[in-house]
Parts: structure tokens; sequence; C-alpha cells
């Protein structure tokens, strides 16, 4: 085990932990930060358009610049997978696959969450190719093209209301025989002529070549294979946050996410904070994320230097 104990462990290196690492480098607590990687989601992303101060901002890009800031303001970062996590006393031991054991004073998990996919092997094939997660991010990309939008709860409702002013048509498909959204979205939805919904519908390929271009789904109820032709596939099926090693101490909502105080970012266990897209606050953006993350941050400052 490493004998040196921290004043706070950063888990994650998305928006919200690489704006908290940033920060606790500036202001000189002693930290260390734990990831698989950097960038989180958006990653994820082909190219965002909704950075403030990045009118166009490819996600691999963003990623290098965050470990790229992350490096210069000192950051000690480990990069590696967390394997388990226990408390000593009054410190926390967080251990590591590859790089052993760690502890420390303090906590603020940053892990983000990740998009519930559909399971088959060419959505791998084409993510950033067409295959997308973020609406708010991507949509730009879809203007006159044809997209479907998988999944007919309001996480689709939302995706379709951010591709109206730019693709020429969306299909909606939904699994179940209903959608499962707000009813008034979706009296809304099933009245525009741009928008064709298609329940009862279970998506068995995307097709394409460099990009998407269309994609194969099976009826539920006849249990015939149909194709659309689509330049883009935007999967909302919901998320699963990333805290399986916490699940046991904090208080989580049904749906999984942290509770945590708005204003501070503290979880239902004294010395744990929780930022970004693995809490129960709402918005899950990266701007909203990387504020998040900086205001547990402060928080975490504030009872450092009492």
């Amino acid at each position: 085990m490493n004998n040196e104990i921290y004043e706070l462990i950063i888990l994650g290196a998305g928006p919200a932990g690489t704006a908290a690492g940033v920060y606790a480098g500036r202001k000189k607590i002693k930290t260390l930060l734990i990831t698989e990687g950097f960038g989180g989601q958006a990653t994820v992303a082909g190219q965002i358009e909704n950075i403030i101060g990045h009118p166009l901002r490819a996600g691999v890009d963003l990623a290098m610049a965050f470990e790229r800031h992350l490096k210069a303001v000192g950051m000690e970062v480990v990069i590696d997978r967390i394997s388990g996590v226990k408390k000593n006393g009054e410190l926390f031991e967080i251990s590591t696959s590859n790089n052993g054991n760690f502890q420390t004073k303090n906590i603020l998990i940053a892990l983000g969450s990740q998009h519930k996919t559909l399971g088959i092997a060419t959505e791998e094939k084409f993510k950033g190719r067409g295959v997308n997660y973020c609406s708010t991010c991507d949509a730009p990309l879809y203007k006159d093209k044809v997209v479907a939008v998988v999944g007919g709860g309001n996480s689709g409702f939302d995706a379709i209301i951010d591709l109206l002013p730019y693709a020429s048509k969306i299909y909606l498909l939904e699994l179940s025989d209903h959608l499962n959204g707000d009813p008034v979205t979706e009296e809304k939805i099933r009245s525009n002529p741009k928008i064709d919904v298609i329940v009862d519908a279970r998506v068995l390929e995307i097709k394409g070549g460099a990009m998407v271009e269309g994609l194969v789904y099976q009826s539920l109820k006849t249990q015939e294979k149909k194709d659309l032709v689509v330049q883009g596939v935007f999967v909302e099926i919901g998320m699963k946050p990333n805290v399986e090693l916490f699940k046991d101490w904090l208080q989580l909502l049904p749906t999984g996410e942290v509770v945590v105080d708005p204003l501070s970012g503290r979880t239902s266990l004294n010395g744990i904070w929780a930022a970004g897209d693995v809490t129960s606050l709402p918005y899950k953006q990266i701007n909203v994320a990387m504020g998040d993350g900086i205001r547990a941050l402060l928080d975490i400052y504030g009872k450092l230097r009492k």
C-alpha cells in the first residue's frame, strides 16, 4: 500500500473530475486523481458544439485538452481501474487493479454514467460515425438528414426536440407496444409530419460503410424484418450511473444516481462528495458537470482549510 495520505482523491477525469482536479491543483490541495481515461462521455461525441468558448470541438480533442490541463496544474494522476473502496477509521482506502491501494481523507466521485446500449455488434462499430448518444451535442450535425431515435421515453422525446430544427425526417423506434414519455409531448410528436413512430420494434443491425447508412429492425408483432434508410441513429434508452462501488454506502435514487446537496455536492456519507452525471442533479451536460465539479471542490477546500 502507498503510505501517503491524500487530502482528497478524485475518481474520474470527465468534465466534473477534470474541473475539480484543475481547481484542486490551483488550491494546492494534496490530491490524487484516479481514472481509466480522460474525457468521460465527451469522447463518444464526434463533434461538440455547446462548450462555452468552443463553438466546435471534437470529443477526442477535448479529452486530450483535459489531460493537458491536469498536467499543467501538477495534478498527480493514476490511470487504472478502481477495484474497491473501504473505510479504515477516519480514512478511505481506494484499491486499483495495477497500482495498489491509496489512502485519503476525502473522496470526490466524478465517475459519470454510461449510456445503456442496444447490445448489438454494429452499434459499437459505428459509434462516432453515425451512432450518437448526445442529441444536444450532435443534433446540428444532421441538418437535412434522416435519423432514427431509439427509445420512446422522455430521453427519446428530448432527442427528437433537439433534432426537429435540423433533421428532415425522424423515425422513433420503441421496443414496447406504447411510448413511455410525457403524454403532452407524445401528442406533439405523433402529430408532427416529420416524425414516424414505430412501436414493437427491436433494432437488429445498424448498417453502413464509413458512416451509418441504415438500420434493420424486427416487428415484434409480425416478426417481419424491415429496413430504414437513415444517416444517423440516436440511442436514447437511458443511462446507468457508474456508482457500483458505492451503492451500499450512499443514498441513491431508484435510477442509481447519487443523492447530493445541490449547494455543495455532499453525499449522505461524511467525507464523500459527488459531481456530474453520477449525481441526482438535473441537466447532464458537459458545462453543467464542470460547474458541479468546481462547486464540490470549493466546498471540500472550505472544509479542509477550516
